[in-house]
């Protein structure tokens, strides 16, 4: 299919809902492939379901955390699949046969993970209330560098191209790491002033030099990177565009791209509510409403249709364009019919030799008569899925997976959850052994937030419920405490009493009050 021909010359966005996608179990978390053919949906189970885009079929699950998946990510080519859960667990997939290729064990909750675009054995994680780490396949990791003193980061990601990392910390600056030396090449403030505003997300565009920052202040800013860089250290590049709600003053969970990069869509953090903004004169486009009471998760957009997957209440909604056939576009002499017409068969109409053709020369025979060439052999690149610095697609590239037969009778039942792998103890390589990975790899991190509670479970009735129990321990302990201090005060008066042979009254009566107290 020529990807090329679906190039719709109107608008390019989705304006309503086309179904849902039910995993079984809450979903949390989703991301595209790189092609959009395969959607990776993380669950509260700690599954992974990936579903076959095109069928709308669930095509592979991984029982990949025993804890709610927080993050997801895909390589380049597709083959393999970075997840977060909240046991602050970090593990890579091989997406084609599901085995777990590498777990790494952080000290403090996982906020996201992202692949290098061009490098699929480099990885990006943002820990929580730590500076950001970039972490490699053999468990090695380096700490990228704070903008701030005593500040932490809190959003990062990786350019187009992988060659640097834009960061922002809860002060409202930005800055961009070079991957190379992990030295800060350029930053600079969102707002001007002394006003602080945290930076919760940063995100680029699949084509172009854009990126989006989304701030505390309810309002995205859209930058150009090129510029950025003009600027350098302490630099004041304007905003292209400035996003906000005016009316609700709405704050944003998560915001997007589309896949052309033209359109920018937003996230309510109060409810289901999807803002598309165009992203050359900031016009706001179209607002999709989800049920009413629900929370919004996730957004992300399908790299190539003007697709949107979002998620509320566990289940996957995906919002489309209204599809409208026009028969027309295939056949310029089709014309439709409100009713049916009978059609008068010419009698030499389909034999070889038509001999009621008119005089030679017309089209369909200087068609038929041709001496041009076609090449049907050769396959031309799709030039949705090239880069600008790519001139052929890479035939390493896994777009689909095959999906299993259901089995009636299965011998084990492959939806329940596996082992906490937290309990793992790190497995040594045996004797003769030396180059076998280690399954679980402990990753140290210095001062790192280690008593934090992930966001994603704040507000939960487990959170609450361990807060009651912890309270109420912390109840029984000081009561404990106050009952042990009631009791050696009465013993030591008690012993004071048996001292003094010529004891006071007083004293004695002094004893049995705090006796009977």
């Amino acid at each position: 299919m020529n990807l090329e021909l679906l190039e719709s010359f109107g608008q390019n966005y989705p304006e309503e809902s086309d179904g849902t996608l039910d995993t079984g179990s809450m979903a949390v978390t989703c991301s595209f492939n790189r092609h959009g053919t395969l959607l990776a949906v993380g669950c509260n189970d700690g599954r992974i379901v990936v579903w076959d885009f095109l069928t709308r079929g669930i095509a592979k699950v991984y029982n990949a955390h025993v804890h709610p998946v927080c993050s997801l990510n895909w390589s380049r080519n597709g083959r393999k699949l970075l997840s977060a859960a909240t046991d602050n667990l970090v593990c890579m997939w091989d997406v084609l046969s599901g085995e777990c290729l590498h777990m790494f064990r952080f000290p403090a909750p996982i906020l996201n993970v992202q692949f290098c675009p061009r490098d699929e054995s480099m990885a990006l994680v943002c820990p929580l209330k730590h500076s950001p780490v970039l972490l490699t396949s053999n468990g090695q990791h380096k700490d990228l560098p704070i903008l701030d003193d005593a500040d932490s980061v809190i959003a990062a990601a990786f350019d187009r191209r992988g060659l640097h990392i834009f960061i922002g910390n809860s002060k409202g600056r930005v800055g961009v790491v070079s991957v190379k030396d992990l030295k800060i090449v350029a930053s600079f403030k969102v707002t001007q002033g002394t006003a602080n505003v945290a930076i919760r997300q940063i995100e680029f565009a699949r084509k172009g030099t854009c990126f989006l920052v989304n701030t505390a202040d309810r309002i995205i800013r859209v930058y150009d990177s090129a510029e950025v860089f003009m600027c350098g250290k302490n630099g004041e590049p304007d905003a292209i565009q400035k996003l906000q709600d005016l009316v609700n003053k709405t704050p944003w969970k998560k915001c997007c791209f589309s896949g052309d990069g033209q359109y920018i869509c937003a996230g309510s953090a109060k409810q289901h509510q999807l803002y598309i903004w165009e992203k050359n004169n900031g016009n706001l486009v179209k607002i999709l409403q989800g049920t009413r009471g629900e929370q919004l998760l996730d957004v992300v957009w399908h790299p190539v249709r003007p697709i949107l997957c979002s998620i509320s209440s566990g289940v996957v909604s995906v919002w489309s364009q209204n599809q409208v056939e026009n028969w027309s576009a295939f056949a310029p002499d089709f014309t439709e019919l409100d009713e049916n017409v009978e059609y008068d068969e010419r009698e030499s109409e389909f034999d070889d030799d038509d001999e009621d053709k008119s005089v030679e020369g017309t089209k369909d025979n200087a068609h038929e008569e041709s001496d041009e060439l076609i090449d049907v052999t050769t396959v031309q690149p799709i030039t949705v899925f090239l880069s600008s610095d790519e001139e052929d697609l890479d035939q390493d590239v896994l777009e689909y997976l095959p999906i299993s037969p259901d089995v009636e009778d299965p011998e084990e039942n492959l939806l329940l959850p596996q082992q906490d792998p937290t309990d793992a103890v790190p497995v040594t390589p045996k004797a003769g052994k030396e180059n076998a990975p280690q399954k679980v790899v402990d990753i140290e991190l210095r001062d790192a937030a280690a008593d934090e509670e992930h966001p994603l479970l704040t507000g939960t009735s487990k959170t609450k419920s361990r807060k009651r129990a912890a309270s109420k321990s912390a109840g029984k302990s000081s009561k404990a405490q106050r009952d042990s201090s009631k009791v050696g005060k009465v013993k030591s008066s008690k012993l004071a009493n048996k001292d003094s042979k010529s004891g006071d009254q007083n004293v004695l009566s002094m004893g049995t009050t705090i006796a009977g107290l």
